[in-house]
């Protein structure tokens, strides 16, 4: 089975547009030394001893430490030292071995800036991977048996957290052959107290407002980085400005970027990402307490 995008939007590129943006890549002078802080301030002692607060902690990239109900979650876990033939720009905000023992592992899709099984295997913890439709088989081939696989809009029920699977904008691909067997998507928790939508990889499409209609979100991790060019880019990766038109449509209370500064996987930086995140924020005269823009390793309690 082969998956599909909302409103039959499609990811189609050509050898000819790759050669076009190899040529463009080649003519821009970026300085890949600046780029996101580690936080001076990690709370690993009180990570590992909580047991009742929220909490979430910026790993980097698509990588958060969720903290529900006294349930640790991972969201896209890759402590990955290279991506392909490229270093990690920024190094992971807090050391693997730091982490508290894992409950649940959420995979918003196969890429290999998201699904890393090197990382997955280290994990402590007995950890339920939730993963998107057609991924399933995957994990157990890898060995992995405690896999739930969901489709978009299905739910499931882990320790008193609601879990949703929901639409994104997308492709994914593994190895030659198996690009869009398996589906991509946003996981959003919700407890008694709150609703955090975790977006995943995503272009800008009418998925947000669809998810509005649906839910009542407090919390969006949202990506801003991997856009440029915008040309061959905005399809499957949303700019800092549409983000931000997301986030007004989703109604959300907090917007916290993710998916820049980590890896190269595309021509903007991750300062210039941020730069663009708070121009448009205060384009759209938005209060200024609503925008948490994390360090590495920093956490929000």
């Amino acid at each position: 089975m082969r998956y599909a995008n909302l409103d039959g939007v499609e990811n189609k590129k050509t050898f000819k547009d790759m050669r076009k943006w190899q040529k463009e890549r080649k003519s821009k002078i970026k300085d890949l030394t600046k780029n996101i802080e580690q936080s001076p301030v990690k709370k690993i002692q009180e990570l590992n001893e909580n047991r009742s607060k929220t909490t979430y902690t910026w790993i980097g990239h698509s990588t958060f430490l969720l903290q529900l109900n006294g349930v640790n979650i991972l969201t896209d876990p890759v402590w990955a030292k290279r991506m392909g033939f490229q270093k990690r720009l920024t190094a992971p905000g807090i050391a693997l071995e730091d982490i508290p023992e894992i409950d649940m592992v959420m995979i918003s899709h196969g890429h290999y800036d998201h699904l890393d099984f090197p990382t997955l295997k280290k994990l402590t913890g007995s950890p339920h991977y939730y993963v998107p439709a057609g991924l399933k088989s995957l994990f157990l081939k890898k060995g992995y048996q405690n896999v739930t696989e969901l489709n978009w809009w299905e739910s499931a029920e882990h320790q008193g957290i609601s879990i949703h699977f929901v639409p994104a904008q997308h492709w994914t691909r593994r190895s030659l052959n198996d690009m869009n067997t398996s589906h991509w998507g946003g996981w959003i928790f919700q407890t008694g107290q709150e609703t955090i939508y975790f977006v995943g990889d995503t272009g800008y499409f009418t998925g947000f407002k669809k998810i509005a209609e649906r839910f009542d979100i407090d919390t969006v991790f949202m990506p801003i980085g991997a856009y440029e060019p915008e040309w061959f880019m905005a399809v499957s990766h949303i700019n800092p400005e549409d983000s931000v038109k997301a986030f007004l449509e989703l109604k959300a209370k907090t917007f916290v970027p993710m998916h820049y500064g980590a890896y190269r996987l595309a021509d903007d930086t991750g300062p210039e990402a941020l730069e663009r995140l708070y121009r448009a924020w205060d384009n759209q005269q938005l209060p200024k307490e609503q925008l948490k823009v994390l360090l590495l390793g920093e956490t929000v309690m």
